[in-house]
């Protein structure tokens, strides 16, 4: 009976000693607020000319919910995961959750950190780190806009939110990838790297393989500079290369879109570069942001998209406890696919935050995109505007 206390006993202090050694953190934020949209012009899609207005969520920031943990397994290794979904707090089901990062990985001071998984990618790592709206969910933004709603009608400009929440991709950028290796060193002397390759094959025809198979790859690097004291540079590239042998489908759409979620896309090959600083002035901090990304067809290499843009932008505390930004971009996108579409846009945003406490703000948002008129018969000029008051609480 003695020894069978002593190990009860024993055990329960190992476990103890184990969880004094490991952490577990719930974090979120949720956002709430008032939308109104407009977009005026003559094209085909229906977007192109809308005008509505609703209670929605996610304006200023996705709406989310997560786990992270560490674990500290000695000699300066840690053990480490994070666990994120969206949150719908304006939705009546919980249908709309989805995988926004979940993967687990070790770091070594002195060293760096490797995880795998479903995560960011190069390149969003860095605009986030450099974008002046914060990678807000409104339109206006050249460098980081919300997804067309229609690649004819509105292409570039970005797509309206919805009462649930963004639609969690962009045309600027790929967001995140599934079944990613990621790495990324410490601090060298101001100096940082990362790197990250995406591997996601699978067959659904064990007599015929090669006629149902998919096959999602891809790779990218990032470096960062912080030498120079209040400077940040940032800079990152990948490639990512989807193979879907059944059925072989070209690119025929003027929209690079195929690489927006984290699955992948449909024979393409989609090549993006970002770069982007931050200076700290004091009294406000200066943004300057350039991206350019170009999808085309693996099948047919005349079929391509491409959208280049470039943003400037400030970011001040006006007072305490008013924040204020403003950006102003534009760009131009390109493409030899269905019906070549080619147009010109600008793009500017104004947002405030009224900070109630370190974890609660009032904000207000209004952005406007102004497309020139496509190659695409029936597509004359849009101009769409939005703007979104609400409140964001973190925790």
């Amino acid at each position: 009976m003695k020894k069978s206390l002593f190990a009860i006993a024993a055990a329960t202090a190992f476990v103890g000693a184990a969880q004094a050694q490991s952490s577990v953190t719930v974090y979120g934020v949720l956002d709430v607020g008032y939308i109104n949209q407009k977009s005026d012009g003559s094209g085909t899609a229906p977007a192109t000319t809308a005008n509505n207005s609703f209670i929605g969520s996610s304006a200023e920031t996705t709406s989310r919910i997560g786990f992270r943990g560490t674990e500290d397994l000695g000699g300066g290794v840690s053990a480490f995961f994070t666990f994120e979904t969206n949150l719908q707090p304006t939705s009546a089901t919980m249908s709309a959750m989805n995988n926004r990062q979940s993967f687990v990985g070790l770091s070594r001071k002195g060293l760096g950190q490797a995880s795998i998984g479903t995560q960011y990618t190069p390149v969003f790592n860095q605009l986030a780190a450099t974008d002046v709206g914060q990678t807000n969910n409104m339109i206006g933004n050249a460098v980081y806009p919300q997804q067309s709603a229609n690649a004819n009608g509105n292409p570039g400009s970005g797509a309206f939110a919805t009462a649930t929440g963004p639609g969690n991709s962009s045309d600027g950028v790929t967001i995140r990838t599934t079944n990613t290796i990621r790495a990324k060193s410490d601090n060298f002397s101001g100096f940082s790297v990362g790197a990250a390759y995406t591997q996601n094959g699978s067959t659904t025809d064990p007599v015929n393989a090669s006629a149902t198979t998919n096959n999602w790859t891809g790779w990218g690097l990032q470096g960062d500079f912080t030498g120079v004291k209040n400077l940040y540079v940032g800079v990152a590239y990948q490639a990512l290369k989807s193979n879907n042998t059944s059925p072989t489908t070209t690119l025929t759409s003027p929209t690079p879109s195929m690489w927006t979620g984290a699955a992948g896309g449909t024979n393409s090959q989609d090549n993006q570069l970002y770069a982007g600083a931050t200076y700290n002035f004091g009294f406000m901090t200066g943004y300057l942001q350039y991206v350019n990304r170009k999808v085309e067809s693996t099948v047919n290499t005349n079929y391509f998209a491409k959208r280049t843009a470039q943003q400037i932008g400030v970011r001040s505390f006006i007072t305490k406890t008013i924040e204020g930004w403003a950006s102003v971009g534009n760009g131009r996108w390109t493409s030899y696919g269905l019906n070549n579409p080619t147009a010109n846009f600008t793009a500017f945003q104004v947002g405030a935050n009224y900070w109630l406490s370190k974890r609660t703000n009032l904000y207000g948002i209004y952005g406007q995109n102004n497309v020139s008129s496509t190659s695409v018969s029936n597509n004359a000029p849009v101009d769409a505007a939005a703007m979104a008051v609400g409140v964001r609480h973190t925790f």
